[in-house]
């Protein structure tokens, strides 16, 4: 078995990391018992590209008793959790391709270490496994069956893919599911990226002018948490609509620039780029703390940033001090990247739940209904949408009511109203 972790006597530790976020996904659990039995994906070779945590390696372990043969690596350069990744090796026979802080050489090479296992499926979050076989490693496409993406920037990428008629084979958008970018986006996002910014600087919340540059799923959940621990939360959008929806939210909706001005805080989450640049820069207080949840490093353009620095040093762990050239100074964390993760430990076991059990299912899926798939970016399909939901509410010892027969016919009909 071929690896590149950062020690691997760090695994006894990432065992017991693994059992815990095990504990918490109850619905994963019940899916991997299943697969164990039934061995739908029996020898097929599975390349996945994700975030190399606990709750990741609970997904790995689900797929291998499914018959899966894995080859993982990490889907960011920060995201790492080293002694997962040796217990993924040490106890459970999973090649595991990633190193917290890995430079971009080892970052792209561990991706081509993915594809050299000759993945009949990609598992990707943020698409960059299935942007190397489309452009660099085009000899790997010939294996390929399907895929499933987890993120809402890897589905916009695919999308982009689709429509320029260049995608090689069909993938399942699984960030698309109610139960993943309702759960996981919003309450994951929001808790762990809070996390992730009070771990690297150990800031009040309370009181200050916190700005959230977007307001999708992600950008809901952190303004939602940030109002929580009694910041002032201001909003950032593009879409007329989701500006409307964070104004009667009960957020100050302002344009970036006005933002940049007044904010002690920023957290980008729109999937784009250059969310906050030079122009903002210049317009903001000394002392300004600016971070990212979005899952590439390119929303906050570092590179303009330390052209306009005199200096630049690290002042504390994933948290580095902007000297500008008139004197002021911007602390960036966690290096532009996704702060939950680099700083924190990313989403709570209990909501990738769903996020893992949606990807296990519709990797079955995908086995079972590729050849009748174009190559195009599917949704989750409803039925495993529903029932993961079910699943979710019944290991919660949650019940709720069901239709009777006569409701069902009434709303089914058009001859009945007042």
């Amino acid at each position: 078995m071929k690896y590149d972790i950062k020690d691997i006597s760090l695994a006894e530790t990432g065992k017991l990391r693994i059992e815990w976020a095990n504990n918490q996904m109850k619905v994963l659990k019940l899916i991997r018992a299943r697969l164990k039995k039934e061995k739908p994906l029996k020898k097929v070779r599975v390349a996945a590209c994700l975030h190399v945590t606990s709750e990741t390696a609970n997904l790995m372990i689900t797929l291998k008793e499914g018959g899966a043969d894995i080859c993982l690596c990490a889907s960011n350069p920060l995201s790492t959790q080293d002694d997962v990744a040796a217990s993924l090796v040490k106890h459970y026979g999973i090649s595991t391709f990633a190193i917290k802080g890995e430079d971009n050489t080892t970052y792209y090479n561990h991706l081509v270490q993915a594809l050299e296992h000759r993945p009949q499926m990609t598992m990707d979050d943020g698409a960059d496994v299935v942007s190397m076989l489309h452009s660099k490693k085009k000899e790997f496409l010939k294996y390929l069956i399907g895929g499933t993406e987890e993120t809402t920037t890897g589905v916009i990428r695919l999308k982009a893919m689709e429509k320029d008629g260049v995608l090689k084979y069909p993938i399942i958008a699984v960030n698309d599911a109610n139960t993943k970018h309702m759960f996981d986006n919003r309450y994951g996002t929001g808790q762990s990226t809070i996390d992730g910014i009070i771990r690297a600087t150990n800031v009040l919340l309370a009181g200050s002018n916190f700005v959230v540059c977007g307001y999708g799923w992600c950008g809901r959940g952190v303004a939602m948490r940030a109002k929580g621990m009694g910041a002032n939360v201001y909003v950032t959008e593009v879409d007329p609509l989701k500006a409307i929806e964070a104004n009667m939210d009960g957020f100050i909706v302002i344009d970036s620039g006005a933002a940049a001005k007044i904010g002690d805080i920023f957290v980008t989450l729109t999937g784009d780029v250059d969310v906050l640049t030079d122009k903002h820069f210049k317009l903001m207080k000394d002392g300004a703390i600016i971070c990212n949840s979005g899952h590439f490093n390119v929303e906050i353009n570092l590179p303009k940033l330390k052209k306009m620095s005199r200096t630049v040093r690290i002042m504390r762990e994933f948290v580095e001090e902007y000297t500008l050239n008139n004197g002021k100074k911007i602390f960036v964390l966690g290096d532009g990247r996704l702060i939950n993760l680099a700083a924190a430990e990313g989403h709570p076991a209990s909501v990738m739940d769903m996020s893992f059990a949606n990807q296990s299912l519709c990797a079955e899926y995908m086995v079972k209904n590729a050849k009748k798939l174009q190559k195009k970016v599917y949704s989750v399909p409803r039925d495993i949408d529903e029932n993961i939901a079910a699943l979710k509410l019944k290991s919660m010892g949650i019940t709720i009511d069901t239709l009777t027969k006569r409701q069902k016919e009434y709303l089914s009909s058009w001859q009945e109203g007042t």
